[in-house]
């Protein structure tokens, strides 16, 4: 299956060739340059990306599922365990979903409001498409990837976690990314708390600051910001920032550090062994990141 109606560019998940999205091709959920796609027509393979296998995919746990504070509509939070992300690490993933709307869709229609809430990188709604997600989309991550999510949570794949205790044991000597997709703030904080309570460490970004509902917790997630503005008047209200900027020379001298797991600091080291991302409960400046993933090219801050 060809996609034809998204100019992003993504790397093939085989070889890692940049393509255009449109000029790539589907299977089993994921892209592949036009070369390697014809090598699984051929040899009957069906490549599965490292990033994410269909055993990481099987092996989630569902934690929560209820009405968004952001809008009232019905969304889901799942974990996976371990997807082998280079950039994280051994993370745990966590990942925050429309429970009644596949994420492609929903980004398309902006129903992804009630997960993303006022999120600059979630693109403009175009509900006259019939496919696809949302235009001029800046987000890093790959809707496609969640869609393998989605789709093993409608089909009952994974199991519940019912109660604190269930939770927070399984999550006992982890590491966690407070959405991976998704803002934790569109999740009841005592659900973090249980998620929390024996974990080795975490990192989380929350867009929400100012949006009316959400369950900000500055204490453990950064406060995501777009421009010098708005960083600045969290750290006045002692809050630490991520903020993503076009380049590495945007960065705030004595304010903010240079995100170690980039490409621009050499990609130094993990989230996982880094863990500057945890919010305010730990003492060390607000990071800094110049644009990047698949949605990069519609960055327009």
């Amino acid at each position: 299956m060809i996609i034809l109606n998204n100019q992003e560019m993504t790397s093939c998940q085989h070889c890692k060739k940049k393509e255009v999205i449109h000029k790539m091709y589907i299977f089993s959920s994921y892209l592949y340059c036009f070369i390697c796609s014809m090598d699984i027509l051929k040899k009957g393979n069906r490549w599965v990306p490292k990033s994410l296998t269909k055993e990481h995919i099987m092996s989630g746990v569902i934690l929560w599922e209820g009405a968004s504070p952001l809008d009232g509509k019905p969304i889901v939070l799942i974990a996976i365990n371990d997807t082998k992300n280079r950039k994280n690490g051994g993370m745990i993933q966590t990942f925050i979903m429309r429970s009644d709307i596949d994420p492609i869709t929903a980004s398309r229609l902006g129903e992804d409001y009630s997960i993303c809430g006022d999120c600059v990188h979630r693109g403009i709604a175009n509900p006259n498409k019939k496919s696809g997600g949302a235009d001029k989309r800046s987000c890093y991550v790959m809707l496609l990837m969640l869609l393998s999510i989605y789709k093993a949570y409608k089909k009952g794949k994974y199991k519940r976690l019912h109660g604190h205790t269930a939770i927070a044991e399984w999550f006992r000597d982890e590491l966690v990314r407070l959405g991976a997709y998704g803002d934790p703030s569109a999740i009841p904080s005592y659900i973090w708390d249980s998620i929390l309570t024996y974990a080795r460490g975490r990192t989380g970004y929350t867009h929400q600051f100012y949006t009316e509902g959400a369950d900000v917790r500055t204490d453990l997630c950064m406060v995501s910001v777009d421009t010098e503005e708005q960083a600045k008047q969290q750290w006045a209200l002692g809050n630490r920032t991520f903020r993503v900027g076009r380049f590495a020379t945007d960065m705030i001298l004595g304010k903010e550090v240079l995100c170690p797991a980039s490409d621009e600091a050499g990609k130094r080291t993990t989230c996982d062994k880094c863990k500057l991302c945890s919010g305010n409960e730990i003492q060390a400046k607000s990071v800094f990141i110049p644009v990047h993933g698949n949605g990069k090219n519609n960055y327009a801050i």
